[in-house]
């Protein structure tokens, strides 16, 4: 007797996978931007921490 058991995807893990690591990345970045707008961060502070993990996460590429 075959069972068919179907699985519930989540719809963001869904999107997340169709997406490249860089995509990934870059939306990451978004979310973050938008976490940290009401804190006293600057927008500068939060500019120069992506470029800094941009440039880790790309770097192991190469």
């Amino acid at each position: 007797m075959a069972v068919s058991a179907a699985k519930k995807i989540n719809p963001d893990d869904y999107i997340l996978s169709v997406l490249s690591p860089e995509d990934r990345l870059d939306a990451a970045f978004k979310v973050a931007a938008e976490a940290f707008k009401k804190t006293k961060l600057t927008m500068k502070d939060i500019e120069n921490a992506v470029k800094s993990v941009r440039r880790k996460a790309y770097e192991k590429k190469r």
